[in-house]
């Protein structure tokens, strides 16, 4: 069998001598937060090579990541669930394997939103049926579009319109009010109800739909430096152990400031520790910690796979097998003593928040 050639393999060194890393991150998805704290508190540097140079690059969304890491401009990617399974199936191009688990949760990419003049809602249920013969934006091919359009599938909703729209086009379309509802992503989602343009009707509590964060390196890295997987992946447990530790959420929302520009504390805070009413599909945890691959993360994985190729992202159904590359993870947590979930982050009670 004949492989194609890809995009050159990057020259990462021997193991043991210092590694430069670009790591693309998204400090605009809140569940992807532990490259934030990677960024800010610099873990990593207590496990990789002594002299290694690490330079982070934001991306204002997932697929931007991608490209760099299919073009060989990143080496390692904090992305959600969607774009880190199309990253994997991009072979011809480059190699890139999914890694780590950033975490799994009902509302961080999950959360309906409607205009703020829409009808009050008994409840999450009723609400979702509002939508029927409604204008519904949602940036298509994202985490957003698979839960809307199971959403839609699951209460047998027709909407009058389906719309293809970024964040900025849908923050102006509520503005303007030209929107009935989209689905948004935190810390966007606390954004738009902090800001008072859009009401959370419900989350994918409402309809048991999860959403997750993934973490991908390119295979080149992985086969020439299993010493700096190792190192990163250390440094990422101990990110998502820090994140999810209650005292240290003034000091995550202080990072996450700094890493982003329009976003108030308030709002950083409630993307994460904030807790949405019951009603409106709200709950206590707002991300689990997986870490590895757990069945649950196997499951969503699955899942938007399948939701991907049906909507023509990608040619295949389900990812190749060597695309999760799980037994980093599972071999640090069993060097650690630690099983996962590793942790949960809990709601914090509104008293804790920032004043703005």
């Amino acid at each position: 069998m004949v492989v194609p050639a890809l995009a050159a393999d990057i020259d990462y060194g021997k193991p043991g001598t210092p590694v430069k890393l670009v790591v693309g991150y998204q400090p605009y998805y809140t569940q992807a937060w532990s490259g934030v704290v990677m960024r800010g508190k610099k873990f990593y540097e207590k496990y990789l090579p002594k002299g290694s140079e690490v330079e982070f690059q934001i991306g204002l969304q997932g697929a931007i990541i991608v490209n760099n890491m299919l073009a060989g401009k990143q080496n390692i990617g904090y992305y959600g669930d969607m774009p880190g399974i199309v990253s994997t199936t991009k072979t011809e191009v480059a190699d890139v394997r999914l890694v780590a688990v950033l975490g799994l949760a009902w509302d961080q990419c999950n959360a309906f939103l409607v205009r703020n003049d829409a009808p009050q809602f008994k409840n999450d249920q009723e609400a979702i049926r509002w939508l029927d013969g409604k204008t519904v934006a949602v940036p298509k091919g994202s985490c957003t579009d698979r839960f809307a359009q199971a959403t839609f599938k699951k209460f047998s909703i027709q909407p009058k319109e389906y719309l293809n729209q970024n964040i900025e086009v849908i923050t102006s379309n509520f503005r303007a009010g030209k929107l009935d509802a989209a689905v948004m992503w935190e810390p966007t989602t606390s954004r738009l109800v902090g800001d008072g343009l859009a009401r959370l009707i419900a989350t994918g509590k409402s309809v048991q739909e999860n959403d997750g964060g993934l973490l991908g390196m390119r295979a080149d890295l992985i086969k020439q430096r299993p010493d700096v997987v190792k190192a990163w992946l250390q440094a990422e447990l101990d990110a998502q152990l820090f994140i999810a530790d209650p005292k240290n959420a003034p000091e995550v929302i202080k990072m996450a400031k700094e890493q982003t520009t329009g976003f108030s504390e308030k709002v950083l805070w409630n993307s994460l520790y904030g807790r949405y009413p019951d009603v409106a599909g709200g709950g206590d945890t707002r991300n689990i910690m997986h870490y590895t691959f757990t069945p649950e993360a196997r499951e969503l994985i699955s899942r938007a796979a399948a939701f991907l190729h049906s909507i023509k992202s990608i040619n295949v159904d389900k990812v190749r097998p060597e695309a999760i590359d799980s037994k980093w993870t599972e071999d640090i947590l069993r060097e650690r003593g630690l099983k996962a979930p590793i942790a949960e982050v809990k709601a914090l009670p509104a008293s804790q928040a920032p004043r703005n």
